[in-house]
């Protein structure tokens, strides 16, 4: 596994090793000992995995602590646009955001730690993306930031996105206290 860093702190892009012969394919998509080699130090206790349309956006959700989640992203058929904004008050990338594609064919991961909100837009129809969890769903400590929020000024590669009633509703950047 290679451990990429990004622009925005302790959040990090990860490429497994992908070992591929004429049966298919066979890689590690979770290694304790190589994450925590990186200072990824984190027990996961909850699998979670969406199917969705071409179109789809789910985000930007977040959970608060003390039900704060970690989770270790990636795409098992598709492809979406994966992005995270940087919460944390303290942090100097509070605000920022960090996007990539994640496909069936790269196989890249995403670790989004505690602290970040998160959200993906999937560019394919069926697209399955699947995502571990630090933490377990708590829908009293869940949050979300609207997605189209000018202050964030993201880039979704969608024009009229499908979203869900929560996400239509979320609250602004400007608005948003952070816990974190």
């Amino acid at each position: 596994m290679k451990f990429n860093t990004t622009k925005l702190n302790d959040l990090m892009v990860i490429q497994p090793t992908i070992f591929e012969d004429e049966r298919g394919y066979f890689f590690e998509s979770y290694n304790e000992n190589q994450f925590n080699k990186v200072g990824i130090i984190c027990h996961f206790i909850q699998d979670n995995q969406s199917k969705s349309q071409k179109g789809v956006l789910r985000g930007l959700h977040f959970q608060n602590p003390p039900y704060a989640q970690g989770k270790l992203v990636r795409v098992i058929s598709g492809s979406v646009l994966d992005v995270a904004v940087d919460i944390r008050k303290k942090s100097p990338t509070y605000g920022q955001h960090f996007s990539i594609e994640l496909t069936e064919q790269n196989k890249t991961m995403l670790w989004i730690p505690p602290g970040f909100a998160h959200g993906f837009a999937t560019l394919e129809n069926n697209t399955i993306f699947s995502y571990k969890c630090t933490n377990l769903y708590n829908k009293e400590s869940e949050k979300c930031i609207f997605w189209n929020d000018q202050n964030l000024n993201i880039d979704w590669q969608l024009n009229s996105p499908i979203l869900s009633k929560k996400d239509i509703n979320g609250t602004p950047f400007q608005e948003f206290v952070s816990l974190f």
